[in-house]
């Protein structure tokens, strides 16, 4: 028997992962009883945010990634598909009957019992996919399993975009009075270039606040956009100062200079330094694309500021989801660290098929960092720095042996690489 703790995308697909392998499941939520603060389906596994699981095109990310749970019999992916509503090359869902099938299909299977209930305590071979809002009576156990020190309970972040985005022949690579190992590049700006950004940043639509996170969101990190309402150059000597850079095209200090910081031990992902804000998706797109090198700037993650319950997860977790130091106990979905609704079904999935390889006494399956849910494993468990929950994207994928230069093409190499691999190890 193995309990699995919350019915949404993660828990829901480890659920029938582990029935349909012929395992008795118990799966707790709380739900009719007792509501989250951003829910209001009592069915299961119920998008909150938004219709789209994003791209269907292999040769993207998402894309890539639901494909390779396509391949493995995701019981939620095949939701999605059953009940999609037209999207152009996204996959996108009518929310209502997806949650439905999900309940359904939870409901009728033989193997799965269904217990309305708060868990407040881990007993047994326990799968933990509580999500981004868990409920605060499993905090302490939580705390209990993992170590206070590595439970977070804010998501403050600046945006990831991938480095083949930036426009180098508008940013160079220094680091302040060219101390360091060359890990930042700067995007420098003119006076008039930064004060067109500072305008346009200040005037944005920001997202809008939850009413369970307003007393504590902004408490010790500071949005942006604010910062720069306070002055015409508080940014200017804050997160975008120039001092102690010199600009090799001109051989000068710029006015203004938006750093990038290495994400990644290979240098495919660069950090928006101090760049945290509440901006809508959209609008973090438009005003970050109006500094020069930023023009056509990828994002692999944008910034956000909401309560997000997760672990740092690379330092309690393995690679197959389990907890480092009771190896009885899983975590899966956003709680673990990965972002997103597929992803979030992936995990749930990889945890699944990890606790059928313990049951059957083997080593679980390494997917490797060639596929997009390896690399999603991967970074939850070895991710170096500051770690920031991360949506799927090429970035984390293990590089071709071959060097293609052109993006277009590299992403299809990964991709077929990736289906190849996964299709290997089914």
């Amino acid at each position: 028997m193995i309990n699995v703790v919350g019915a949404g995308l993660a828990g829901s697909e480890c659920a029938l992962q582990l029935a349909k392998h012929g395992v008795k499941v118990r799966l707790f939520d709380m739900k009719p009883a007792k509501m989250p603060p951003a829910h209001s389906d009592e069915n299961f596994a119920e998008l909150v945010c938004s219709n789209s699981l994003k791209s269907n095109d292999v040769n993207s990310a998402a894309g890539l990634l639901k494909q390779e749970l396509r391949l493995l019999g995701s019981e939620l992916i095949d939701c999605a598909d059953k009940t999609s509503v037209p999207a152009g090359g996204a996959l996108a869902v009518d929310r209502k009957l997806f949650a439905e099938c999900v309940t359904e299909k939870i409901r009728r299977n033989p193997n799965i019992e269904v217990i309305t209930k708060t868990v407040t305590a881990a007993e047994g071979a326990t799968v933990i996919a509580t999500g981004p809002l868990t409920d605060e009576s499993l905090l302490p156990e939580i705390q209990r399993l993992c170590g206070k020190e590595f439970l977070h309970f804010y998501d403050a972040a600046a945006p990831v975009i991938s480095c083949d985005s930036v426009d180098f022949n508008n940013a160079f690579i220094c680091d302040r009075y060219g101390k360091g190992t060359d890990d930042y590049a700067n995007c420098p700006l003119t006076k008039e270039e930064f004060e067109i950004f500072r305008r346009e940043l200040v005037n944005a639509q920001t997202a809008k606040v939850k009413d369970f996170e307003r007393d504590k969101i902004f408490e010790s990190c500071m949005p942006l956009e604010v910062m720069a309402q306070r002055g015409a150059d508080t940014i200017r000597f804050g997160p975008f100062k120039p001092v102690g850079l010199t600009d090799p095209k001109t051989g000068k200090r710029p006015y203004a200079v938006l750093q990038l910081r290495k994400e990644d031990n290979y240098g495919a992902l660069y950090n928006l330094v101090g760049c945290q804000t509440h901006l809508t998706f959209p609008e973090q797109r438009r005003v970050f694309g109006l500094v020069p090198a930023l023009k056509n700037a990828e994002f692999l993650r944008y910034g956000v500021m909401h309560k997000n319950i997760y672990l740092n997860s690379p330092e309690v977790l393995n690679a197959d989801f389990s907890l480092r130091s009771n190896q009885n106990v899983y975590f899966a979905g956003q709680i673990s660290g990965v972002e997103g609704y597929a992803e979030s079904i992936a995990s749930g999935l990889t945890a699944a098929l990890s606790v059928l390889m313990r049951l059957k006494g083997k080593q679980p399956a390494d997917f490797t960092g060639k596929t997009m849910l390896g690399a999603l494993a991967k970074y939850i468990s070895s991710a170096s720095g500051d770690f920031r929950p991360m949506n799927a994207n090429f970035g984390i994928l293990d590089g071709l042996e071959t060097h293609e230069r052109d993006k277009t093409k590299r992403k299809l190499l990964m991709a077929e690489r990736a289906l190849e691999t996964i299709k290997e190890k089914i």
